[in-house]
């Protein structure tokens, strides 16, 4: 088991990507979204996998993610600062989240019956807290080790203990109906479940978290394995890329929807690398004794000269927009 102190030791970075497929389903349930501001040395990921189908499980995730996303972006400076109970903050983030819907289906009574599950980890520094209500699953892989981290919020440990009783088989514990039967989620009703621990997990260099909804499941454990273990000297994205390469693999006749976020940890130092200006060229040298000479005025470049696909790009606000 990990455990940690509440004030970081060092500061992590963290290279980021997000993913999220229909699979083989009618409706796209999961919301997801994550927000790791560059230099905060602090940030957090949502993960809502929403339950009821045609009874809006899209709009549940989404109002989750949207109200929970909001309450956390609040109190971004105080989460950077080290300021914020984390714990308490998940907890209040959840309960508002739960009011929002609540009040969603007592306007909307067509939406009565649907709900979401919630995943939330945040870090700051080097230590890990989370939220975490239904049976989206927070995986840690370090050191060719891939751990759950998170309580699954279904019948399916209940059924797993059945089987090692010996009062169920194997295969009937496998294949049984009631496995993803959920025994907690965010319905606008009473919470049964939350795991929100209080104290924070420490994290490393080269650690790799995983935030998502149940689809990635659809995977072996020692698929998910042995894609990261493959990925870990890449990026994100490299390894975002190859977990969907591996459910299109599969090509599971009933692939459930997947969204997931992963976060790879970095020390600072390997992440804020700098270029070796010795290896850049000299183009001209000059000593202060030397008068300055007036540069030549640059030539102008007629228009129709300049091909319509390398038109310039222009900086606004904080994005690059092609004229």
């Amino acid at each position: 088991m990990f455990d940690g102190e509440s004030t970081p030791q060092k500061t992590l970075a963290f290279d980021v990507a997000t993913a999220a497929i229909k699979g083989k389903r009618d409706y796209q349930e999961d919301s997801m979204i994550a927000s790791f501001p560059v230099g905060q040395g602090a940030g957090f990921a949502i993960v809502a996998d929403g339950i009821g189908g045609h009874v809006a499980g899209h709009i549940a995730s989404a109002l989750v993610t949207t109200e929970v996303f909001t309450h956390l972006k609040m109190q971004e400076a105080l989460l950077t600062s080290g300021a914020l109970d984390v714990p308490f903050a998940l907890r209040q983030a959840a309960e508002q989240a739960n009011q929002k819907l609540a009040a969603h289906i007592k306007k909307n009574d067509d939406t009565k019956g649907m709900g979401t599950t919630l995943l939330v980890p945040v870090v700051r520094g080097d230590r890990l807290s989370w939220i975490s209500i239904g049976d989206s699953p927070l995986y840690l892989f370090r050191d060719g080790a891939l751990r759950l981290l998170n309580k699954d919020h279904s019948m399916a440990p209940q059924i797993d203990m059945m089987v090692k009783a010996g009062s169920m088989t194997a295969e009937n514990g496998k294949d049984h109906p009631d496995r993803n039967t959920l025994t907690s989620v965010v319905s606008g009703e009473g919470i049964p479940e939350i795991d929100c621990p209080s104290t924070p997990i420490l994290l490393k260099d080269g650690d790799i978290l995983i935030a998502s909804s149940d689809g990635l499941q659809s995977l072996p454990n020692a698929t998910i394995a042995g894609t990261l273990m493959q990925g870990k000297t890449g990026s994100s994205i490299d390894i975002v890329k190859a977990f969907l390469k591996a459910i299109e693999v599969q090509d599971k006749a009933d692939q459930d929807n997947t969204a997931f976020v992963v976060m790879m940890a970095h020390e600072e130092a390997k992440v804020a690398e700098v270029m070796d200006l010795d290896a850049m060229p000299v183009l001209a040298q000059v000593s202060d004794a030397e008068e300055p000479v007036a540069a030549a005025p640059e030539p102008e470049t007629p228009t129709e000269s300049v091909p319509n696909e390398a038109k310039a790009y222009y900086y606004r606000g904080q994005k690059y927009y092609r004229d």
